[in-house]
């Protein structure tokens, strides 16, 4: 009896709504930096203020936009799901990515937990299959589920046949 091929569908969770607290942040901590390296070199360089100074404004005020309008998009877009057959994961917000990983390809599954993760009690929940495509992640999980997430796919996968390759 031939095996059923696992079909690409819509997960069922949604990642914490803590996520965008997490996205929101790595975006002000992002374009704070890139906006003070441009006001450093517009008041090092008079030359350079002309076409300096429009461009901190443009850099400034894309990322009020982006860090407003991005968290909530990616909030909306998010999803994940682990069931006995595979690992299913949407992500994305401006390219949209859907991804499935069959248990029998799990080659190793991590959480990671960055300070700002550690702040607001999430984690990473990181499935490597040997895709060249590379490991499913799935960012903005619960810090708790992502554990225990963890610890049912490390048993499914010891019980689940195939070469993990």
């Amino acid at each position: 009896m031939a095996e059923q091929p696992i079909a690409l569908r819509p997960p069922e969770h949604r990642v914490e709504r803590r996520a965008i607290g997490l996205w929101a942040l790595q975006s002000v901590f992002g374009f704070a930096i890139l906006s003070g390296l441009i006001l450093t070199a517009y008041l090092i360089f008079d030359s350079a203020r002309s076409w300096l100074g429009p461009i901190l404004v443009v850099v400034v005020v894309w990322g009020a936009v982006v860090t407003v309008v991005m968290p909530v998009w990616r909030y909306a877009v998010h999803r994940w799901e682990v069931t006995d057959d595979a690992v299913y994961a949407v992500s994305g917000w401006v390219v949209r990515e859907w991804r499935v990983a069959p248990i029998s390809r799990i080659q190793t599954v991590d959480t990671t937990r960055g300070p700002l993760e550690q702040a607001l009690r999430l984690a990473t929940l990181e499935v490597t299959t040997a895709s060249s495509r590379g490991p499913i992640k799935v960012t903005g999980i619960d810090a708790t589920v992502a554990a225990q997430v963890a610890a049912e796919l490390a048993k499914i996968t010891q019980r689940t046949p195939g070469d993990a390759t």
